[in-house]
């Protein structure tokens, strides 16, 4: 299943740590017309629909326990919805964990900061 991941996932060290394996590869991809914003009350993000705006992140291909061991992380408050992301080979569908819009703080952007969530990752 291709995944796009665009928060604390891409820190190697968070993927390997929740994903139970090192050394998961993906690449470079965008997805146009959604935005990165913080949850309410949480270090994380999810993404919110924004017509002028794209989201950096990582398109990779998970299954098996890495792709179980990841639906735990991200936790109740996400779903994995389908998205078409810009990756090195033009379009494609993919599959991004947001969570319900209720729970986004739409004006409040996103940055990966690692020592916000690194004690989330063990």
């Amino acid at each position: 299943m291709r995944v796009f991941l665009y928060g604390t996932l891409l820190d190697p060290s968070v993927l390997a740590a929740r994903s139970g394996r090192r050394g998961l590869r993906g690449v470079a991809a965008r997805l146009p017309g959604w935005m990165r914003v913080a949850l309410r009350g949480q270090p994380y993000p999810t993404l919110v629909r924004a017509r002028r705006q794209a989201v950096r992140g990582l398109l990779l291909t998970l299954a098996g326990a890495p792709l179980r061991r990841l639906r735990v992380y991200e936790g109740a408050a996400y779903r994995l919805l389908p998205v078409l992301v810009l990756g090195p080979r033009g379009r494609t569908a993919a599959l991004a964990w947001i969570a319900r819009q209720a729970l986004a703080d739409a004006g409040a952007p996103w940055q990966a900061s690692h020592d916000r969530y690194a004690k989330h990752a063990k």
